[in-house]
């Protein structure tokens, strides 16, 4: 938006939105589609949509996919659970869909992402292993902060 006010219209929208990225942030692991969201704020799916990938930069399906790659990516470092336990715990219904789009964001299948993190990941404290593998967006930039140095 150019410099101008924001009209009263255009910020109770950002309200509906934020409580539909809310909504996906808490039950994302729940059954959601974008009907559903929708019907939850009493506007169409194809607006909110719309509205959604023009206030965040993606559809409210990707941001829900990436919400559970991202607790995918928790459940596999702990290491007690398969990944079909995994695909399922975090609320996708195909273990192909889960595999492919985590595939896409992390940049590796979950079951060698699953081999790796417990190899490289001793020793990091998991409020810092979650922030260094957090699974990068498609045309996300990655951040220019210098790698962690871990003391030997």
């Amino acid at each position: 938006m150019a410099g101008g006010p924001v009209s009263e219209q255009r910020l109770r929208d950002l309200v509906l939105l934020r409580r539909v990225r809310d909504r996906i942030d808490r039950e994302y692991a729940q059954p959601l589609d974008v009907a559903a969201l929708a019907r939850g704020v009493h506007v169409s799916a194809g607006h909110l949509s719309r509205e959604f990938k023009r206030a965040y930069g993606e559809s409210p399906y990707a941001y829900l996919m990436t919400r559970r790659i991202e607790r995918a990516m928790t459940l596999l470092r702990r290491g007690d659970l398969s990944v079909t336990e995994v695909c399922f715990a975090v609320g996708c219904g195909s273990l192909g869909t889960f595999s492919t789009r985590f595939t896409e964001l992390v940049g590796m299948p979950p079951s060698a992402y699953r081999e790796q993190a417990a190899r490289g990941s001793a020793g990091i404290p998991p409020c810092l292993a979650k922030q260094v593998t957090r699974p990068v967006r498609n045309r996300e930039a990655r951040t220019s902060l210098p790698p962690l140095a871990w003391p030997t």
